[in-house]
């Protein structure tokens, strides 16, 4: 984002106290998943500890691990999408005139918002059936499942809600489509590289 003209600022609330709430809610997650990589980094290093400096067996660290990393993902989708941190391309919107160019962000996030709805619904039902039927792990540590697995509708969820805050946002003007100036475009891009 540094090296781009067209940076984008975290998302914008326009003084809208929902909107305000969201933007919290998915800063807390990016700290929640701060914190899951640091304690995943503490835990990988007293692993490294316990087998090659005590010489002792593992029995719970590598898959504590992994858990970590997938809630950490799951909980830094909210954060990176308030954030605009996600893989942005802004070629075709910069080639469209204002209008066309809020079509074509109100209509990314709509579909972006049914994906991760999807998402959502099924890891749900994943998160639900482990709770329901008290699955674990079949490991010699045997962790209950639904606790990991909690990481996939909450982490589905707030992202959902920043992407709805979001298109909010766009559509009541409180943000500019894809946090471009509505002034901005290619040729005006080229002119100004060209001074």
């Amino acid at each position: 984002m540094s090296g781009s003209p067209h940076a984008t600022l975290p998302a914008q609330h326009g003084g809208n106290p929902v909107l305000r709430v969201i933007g919290l809610l998915s800063r807390l997650s990016g700290i929640a998943s701060a914190l899951l990589i640091v304690a995943s980094v503490g835990v990988t290093c007293q692993m490294i500890w316990v087998r090659f400096v005590l010489n002792q067996s593992t029995i719970w660290q590598t898959e504590g691990v992994t858990y970590m990393m997938i809630g950490a993902t799951m909980l830094g989708l909210p954060y990176v999408q308030y954030l605009r941190g996600h893989v942005n391309v802004d070629l075709l919107p910069l080639m469209l005139p204002p209008a066309a160019r809020k079509g074509l962000a109100a209509l990314v996030l709509v579909l972006t918002l049914a994906v991760v709805s999807v998402m959502l619904w099924h890891g749900y039902h994943f998160w639900f059936e482990a709770w329901d039927w008290g699955e674990t792990s079949n490991t010699p540590w045997n962790p209950k499942l639904w606790v990991p697995y909690l990481a996939l509708p909450l982490g589905f969820g707030l992202y959902a809600l920043q992407l709805a805050a979001d298109t909010w946002a766009m559509l009541s003007e409180i943000e500019p489509p894809f946090g471009l100036d509505p002034g901005a475009g290619l040729v005006d891009d080229i002119a100004e590289r060209a001074d």
